[in-house]
Order: C-alpha cells, then structure tokens, then sequence
C-alpha cells in the first residue's frame, strides 16, 4: 500500500477532532463559546472590574495630585453627602426616564404600522426611514440640532411670526436631542415585538366586543411588553451615559460630563470611577424591576 493511500486511510486531525466533538456536546457548545465569553470576561467585566476597584482609591487634590489605590468610601461618601452630585445624579435619571417615555410613545405607532399593517413593500420603506438616520454621524445630528436651536436658528425663525421662541440650550435641549437620537433604538424592537403578536388574537379581541383601548392594553401590551424593555434598555442606558450632546447643546451637568470633567480636566479618576457606578447600579434595578414584572418570561 503506498503513502498516498495511507493518508486516506487514516483519520486526519480535522476529523478526529469533528468526532471527538460529535461525540461530547459540551466540549462542542464550549469550543464556540470560548472566543466570546473570553472577550466577554476579559475586556468588558474585567474592565467593569478595574472600574469598580478604582471607585475606592484615593485622590489627593490639595498636595500632590496623585492616586493612592488604598481601600476607602470617602468617594462614595462624597456622592452621597454632597447636595450637587445628588442633583446631578436625579437630573440625569429624570431626563433618561422622560427620553424613555417619549421614544416609547412616538414608536408605539410607528412601530405597530410596520409590524402589522404595512405590506412588504412600505414595511421596507419605513425599515428605510428609521435607520436613515443611523447612517449619520453621531456628531452631525448632534450639531444639526445646534443649529436648529440657536438664537437664530430655524426652531426661532418658525416660532418669530407667533411670537413665540424656542427652548435654546438647556435641559430641554438635552431632552429633544436625545429623544431624537435614540428613538430608531426604540422603533426596531418593538416593531419586531409587533410582528409576533397573532392577527387572530385582535381579531378575536374585536369580535367579543373589546374596545380598541381595552384591546390595547389587555391584548397587545403584554405581548409587546418584553420588546417595549428591549428598546428602553437602549433609550435608558445610553441617556445616562451620553456626554457628548449633553456638552454641546446644554451647560447643565449630567453624570456623563461631570465624569468627562474629573477624567480628562481635574484628574480626579477614583470619583470618576466611583460616578460610573452610579449608572451600573441604576440599570440593575432597572433590569430587576423589568424581569419582576414579567418582562424576560416570554424571550
């Protein structure tokens, strides 16, 4: 017999390992697993990690201006005792939660006419219509809406003939522009939630005389439900952490830009890192309450 069929004969290291793997399940599922867990566990819950351990060193800002990694809460104590930082901490959440409930409103709509109602063909135009603006720059829609809200720009100018002005740049700023930005986050969730729902079940609901509200919120709602967490995850987290359009459209602080501030000016990284966690443990509670309501039993 010659070498050649010798190699055909044997089993090649590519199909041992394919029987080995056909063989024992779990070392399959952990084979494909590994790559993204280990990047997983390595860079985003070992950097939350070092975040964590940082929130309890030492800055000195009066002498030498360096971080000492010693053990304490004074950075916590200072969140917690100081009125600006509990100020700033509820402005950030208020404004989240605001941005949450608009975006959760104007989808609704949006969403049920691309879920339910609209064809192939204008379901791909909607489709189109909401990730339009994705394709933009972050930074383009935010200094577009700069523009829009200037003193002389074409909010004021639409307004002048009413007498009337627009909000400027503010907390009210910061509100519309983050509405806007995050609102397809909102849009495409629940418009996936919509397509699931059975058409059978309104139509039934409308048969046995429910009214169009009743049909809403006793029918639809806790269908959608899940895909409505979906989509404020989004809307949430990203509103607490935004820095960016809070600098450029608002002189308010947000815990996003109080953290910039004491990262990239003052220096002060362990209160930084100790404000971080600020939004970290918001949206865990948010996350329980979500899943004691129900809203991760049907995923």
């Amino acid at each position: 017999m010659s070498a050649g069929q010798l190699s055909t004969t044997r089993p090649t290291l590519t199909r041992r390992i394919a029987r080995i793997l056909a063989r024992w399940p779990r070392i399959r599922v952990a084979s494909l697993l590994a790559a993204p867990v280990g990047w997983l566990v390595v860079f985003y819950l070992g950097s939350l990690a070092v975040l964590f351990a940082a929130a309890f060193w030492h800055y000195d800002a009066n002498i030498t201006f360096t971080i000492t990694k010693t053990f304490s809460f004074e950075n916590f104590v200072a969140l917690i005792s100081d009125p600006v930082y509990r100020s700033i901490a509820g402005r950030t959440v208020m404004i989240a939660a605001l941005v949450n409930i608009t975006d959760a409103v104007l989808a609704f709509p949006i969403a049920f006419v691309m879920g339910k109602l609209a064809g192939p063909k204008l379901r791909s135009v909607l489709g189109v219509l909401v990730l339009m603006p994705l394709w933009t720059s972050y930074l383009v829609k935010i200094l577009a809406w700069r523009l829009i809200l200037s003193d002389g720009g074409v909010l004021n100018w639409l307004l002048k003939p009413l007498h009337l002005s627009g909000p400027g740049f503010g907390e009210v700023a910061v509100y519309l522009v983050l509405s806007y930005i995050w609102l397809p986050y909102m849009i495409l969730p629940l418009a996936a939630g919509f397509e699931r729902v059975p058409t059978s079940l309104l139509e039934a609901s409308t048969d046995l005389g429910a009214r169009t509200w009743h049909t809403f919120r006793s029918v639809v709602l806790p269908l959608v439900f899940p895909a409505l967490v979906a989509g404020s995850i989004f809307t949430f987290s990203l509103t607490l952490g935004d820095y960016i359009a809070v600098s450029q459209v608002s002189s308010t602080q947000f815990i996003g830009s109080v953290i910039y501030d004491n990262l990239g000016v003052v220096g002060d990284l362990p209160l930084a890192a100790a404000f971080a966690t600020v939004p970290v443990l918001v949206m865990v509670v948010y996350l329980l309450l979500a899943r004691r309501a129900g809203a991760f039993e049907a995923l």
